[in-house]
């Protein structure tokens, strides 16, 4: 069974599902409202353990009341908590998603600004601990941004036990240019945009600069542009009908490192992971689709 660990966010997502979106100082009536645990790092982590590996969190959940939700729902699908700052007893960050009747969706979010970031210094906020033996058990180790001091830390130290490092590159943040550094693949998504860049090829242009030996650039439904040494190419995304697309960027880079942990090549780990990514849009919400494909032992090396 394969070790992996995840640092980033972790969210309390109120999900409206509506007809349409509602137009500037008008209101529309909900035809459902769930309340699901989310965050990139977190919903990548929970699909590496339905997968059937071992996955860790290092993320900040707190005390407050709302946060023993996201401790419920690590513990529901055996992930491990690391938590980045437990003393916080604020309200943790919460996220607000309307999705539409074809499955697209508005997101506003607090995101990792809601709790102090950790530091590697003397700070007001908790300083970061390593867990070197953790990490030697690792075989790999996603980083997506949030809680930076965090994934700069995580990330130098896998880069310096020679585990690989994936970059889930949503937005640029500050410090993403130094987090780059430890990072041996890059799966952003079409808004990803580094200082300077104002196009894909730019932004490939930019990671390869940096050093990232693997690049893919998604953007939903359309074909996966990868790159990879001498290969490059674009990978199709299956069709499904979508009734949710909440999560499937998240659900891609755990099932990437679920495949890539078990030996599979850089294409063939994208691809198996879109697959996966893909089939989650016909169900609501992140962690429905789980419950039609079966909890399932790590995928044996080819």
């Amino acid at each position: 069974m394969s070790q992996a660990i995840f640092i980033g966010l972790a969210t309390i997502d109120i999900v409206y599902s509506v007809e349409k979106f509602p137009r500037t100082n008008t209101k529309v009536a909900a035809k459902s409202q769930e309340v699901y645990v989310g965050g990139p790092a977190t919903n990548a982590a929970v699909t590496f353990a339905h997968l059937g590996g071992r996955a860790a969190l290092v993320t900040a959940a707190g005390r407050h009341p709302l946060s023993h939700m996201i401790r419920e729902e690590l513990r529901k699908y055996s992930v491990q908590l690391i938590d980045l700052n437990p003393d916080f007893d604020e309200v943790p960050p919460v996220s607000s998603v309307s999705v539409d009747a074809k499955g697209q969706r508005n997101v506003v979010s607090a995101n990792s600004s809601r709790v102090p970031a950790p530091q590697t210094g003397p700070q007001t906020a908790p300083q970061i601990a390593i867990d070197r033996n953790l990490l030697r058990q690792a075989r790999s180790v996603l980083v997506d941004g949030h809680y930076m001091p965090a994934c700069l830390a995580w990330a130098k130290a896998a880069r310096e036990n020679q585990t690989p490092v994936v970059f889930d590159g949503g937005s640029w943040k500050e410090g993403t240019g130094e987090l780059l550094a430890s990072v041996d693949t890059a799966i952003c998504s079409e808004d990803f945009r580094p200082p300077g860049s104002s196009s894909r090829d730019q932004t490939i242009e930019f990671l390869k600069r940096a050093g990232v030996a693997r690049i893919a650039i998604t953007a939903g439904a359309e074909p996966i542009h990868f790159f990879s040494g001498e290969t490059s190419g674009t990978l199709r995304v299956p069709m499904v009908e979508a009734i949710d697309t909440s999560g499937a960027g998240d659900i891609l880079h755990g099932a990437f490192c679920h495949f890539a942990s078990a030996g599979r090549g850089f294409v063939e780990s994208l691809a198996e992971a879109a697959q996966i990514a893909s089939e989650s849009c016909r169900y609501r919400g992140a962690r429905e689709w789980m419950s039609a494909r079966p909890t399932t032992s790590a995928a044996s090396p080819r």
